[in-house]
């Protein structure tokens, strides 16, 4: 049966196609939902004169999946989740976790079928999944499983690392480069103080010192006046 596409539909086309399906697929799901409609001499006839507006959506819709192609290319993703023995997950992580996770970090909208997944997730770590933006536009991204008591901690030392102007290129990382700037700071400020207790003790001893000329000053003083 050919019908109308008036969205797109993933892996078939987008608004405007004519596509052949199933009979049952185009009654049961694609009219009822309005996501097409029957390719009939009047609706096709419609067709015709909306193409213009048609191709002038489109052309809005591939200039967004081209923005968001490039903000989520490579880009990491994490999730917490409870890990047990040897990083093994109580559960895995779904492509709706993984949905709302992106949703969250970029303010986008896709639903949990666009997210592919190479392999199911049932173990900590990094994972690699594909996003399909629109037709055939497509963006692989990285997913990296934590343990979601650390979570908190490591988003924190990624905070702080950012503050500290410290590019890494993860969490971990970033706790290990905020305490080794930590550190530098504080020897240099121990090393600060260290110049300041050496120069107060110089000047101290250079005012112990004054004493003991002036004395030596009135004894010579002293001593020509007698041989007078």
């Amino acid at each position: 049966m050919k019908v109308i596409l008036l969205e797109e539909l993933k892996g078939r086309g987008g608004e405007g196609d004519v596509v052949e399906v199933a009979t049952g697929y185009a009654v049961n799901y694609l009219l009822p939902r309005k996501i097409a409609i029957l390719a009939t001499k009047g609706n096709l006839k419609q067709l015709e004169m909306r193409k213009h507006n048609i191709a002038r959506r489109e052309a809005s819709r591939l200039d967004t999946a081209d923005k968001q192609l490039e903000a989520l290319e490579g880009q990491r993703i994490r999730i917490g989740a409870k890990v047990g023995e040897e990083g093994q997950l109580f559960g895995s992580v779904t492509p709706q976790r993984v949905a709302d996770a992106i949703n969250a970090k970029f303010g986008t909208s896709f639903d949990r079928k666009r997210i592919d997944l190479t392999a199911v997730i049932k173990k900590a770590g990094e994972h690699t999944a594909s996003v399909s933006i629109y037709r055939d536009s497509r963006a692989n991204i990285i997913i990296e499983v934590v343990d979601e008591k650390k979570l908190a901690e490591l988003e924190k030392a990624e905070a702080a690392a950012a503050k500290a102007g410290v590019e890494v290129a993860d969490a971990e990382e970033a706790a290990a480069e905020v305490e080794a700037t930590e550190a530098e700071v504080e020897a240099a400020l121990e090393a600060e103080a260290a110049g300041v207790v050496e120069a107060e003790a110089v000047v101290e001893e250079a005012a112990a010192d004054e004493p003991a000329e002036d004395e030596a000053v009135a004894e010579a003083a002293e001593e020509a006046e007698e041989s007078v």
